[in-house]
């Protein structure tokens, strides 16, 4: 249920996040710099509240299509039943492990279009993000420059209830992913298929967080050409973005 840009980082502290994003509440304690971050963390989101911005953690993963769900019961049943085991297919459904979805193109889906009002819309803090190819060695890292300044994607979140991991049963989670739209230059050949959707000015980020939702859709395209820089290869951490 994940594919491309599984990883990212953020490093920049919560002080220069809130300034930068313009934060009135904070929900955080202290937010340890994270030089690789994957699916199912815990990492920091600026969504609206009602006094305002607020920063708060939550699960990188939204909740999966219920077609998603009930394919991945279907093959769970199957094979219990080859077991010769009784299936309580409503009970599999209900109890079925989502880890999640961690990035989100198609917008006009049913599935999504309900998270697409300004509620729920948050900004995602990264210093940098990595696209993996196993011919150009793996994980590539791609910042807006060497220095991997404070930027953001633009995200959506939602308060939900779901079994993420087996072992933890049922659990009331905010889950965030964020959009993904064409690759560009920079991209294109590490990961042709997709880009997350980045916002790198003022005005994006209060659109994304204010406009109605067709015209924050808008902003779902592909950074300009040149804007990105490979920053690192082939590792699992962003080895110099604790600099940040």
């Amino acid at each position: 249920m994940t594919s491309g840009g599984n990883l990212y980082s953020i490093t920049t502290n919560q002080a220069a996040i809130s300034s930068l994003f313009r934060v009135v509440n904070r929900y955080v304690g202290n937010l340890a710099p994270m030089t690789g971050l994957f699916p199912d963390y815990m990492a920091p989101i600026v969504r609206n509240g009602a006094d305002g911005r607020e920063l708060a953690t939550a699960r990188w993963g939204m909740p999966s299509s219920s077609q998603a769900l009930l394919q991945a019961t279907k093959k769970r049943a199957e094979k219990l039943q080859a077991k010769g085991k009784t299936v309580d297919f409503k009970e599999l459904l209900r109890m079925e492990p989502d880890g999640g979805t961690t990035n989100i193109r198609n917008v006009k889906s049913k599935h999504w279009t309900r998270w697409l009002g300004v509620e729920n819309r948050c900004l995602v803090p990264f210093n940098s993000f990595s696209e993996f190819n196993k011919t150009e060695g793996g994980d590539i890292w791609f910042a807006l420059d060497e220095s991997r300044p404070l930027a953001c994607f633009a995200g959506i979140w939602a308060n939900w209830t779901s079994v993420r991991k087996v072992k933890e049963g049922e659990t009331t989670n905010d889950l965030y992913a964020f959009l993904t739209t064409e690759a560009n230059a920079e991209v294109f050949p590490i990961h042709p298929k997709a880009m997350p959707v980045i916002l790198t000015t003022p005005e994006e980020v209060e659109t994304w967080l204010t406009a109605p939702a067709d015209e924050a859709l808008r902003l779902q395209r592909p950074l300009p050409n040149g804007t990105l820089k490979i920053v690192a290869r082939g590792v699992k951490e962003d080895p110099d973005s604790q600099a940040a």
